[in-house]
């Protein structure tokens, strides 16, 4: 399965895609999603799903199902914009409260035996080389603490060009 996570408007996004694809997940701003409470309810009292129930509780599981994510943002000083920071803060799920050394680095233990492919489009004019740099950085750091397969990270000037390299 493929996942999409973007920020872009409804309707922006819906005219990019011409007919909804098959076993393509799209996770996008509904207005219901509720910011993490740091409870670490998902770790302790329902294991693998966040207690907040606002249609974004299983972002954990979804993670854990999907062979390639793709993340859509606007960049905001070298970061994702707020809506999918708060979907990453939500998918914290997605690993385990335990913890491992890796490259004398420490990170939470897998909770699925489960790796995907990431690719991080930011979007924005004027972006600065600091910006990017920072926003290569942290795509870097994502990309070990969830255990994927390897980053790719691109910017765009445009919304259209973001579009067109998806296409």
């Amino acid at each position: 399965m493929k996942m999409i996570i973007h920020d872009l408007d409804q309707q922006e996004y819906a005219a990019w895609v011409e007919a909804p694809q098959e076993d393509v997940t799209v996770i996008s701003d509904n207005g219901t999603i509720r910011h993490c409470t740091g409870c670490f309810g998902c770790w302790i009292r329902t294991p693998g799903v966040c207690v907040l129930k606002d249609g974004y509780h299983n972002m954990g599981e979804l993670l854990s199902k999907c062979d390639e994510l793709t993340v859509i943002s606007k960049c905001v000083y070298g970061s994702y914009s707020p809506f999918i920071l708060n979907v990453l803060n939500r998918s914290i799920s997605y690993v385990l409260p335990y913890f491992v050394t890796k490259n004398g680095e420490t990170h939470h233990r897998k909770r699925y035996d489960h790796q995907f492919a990431l690719s991080v489009h930011f979007y924005g004019e004027d972006l600065t080389e600091a910006e990017m740099e920072t926003a290569r950085t942290l795509v870097a750091a994502n990309s070990m603490n969830l255990y994927s397969i390897g980053n790719n990270v691109y910017f765009h000037n445009s919304l259209q060009t973001v579009k067109e390299v998806l296409a």
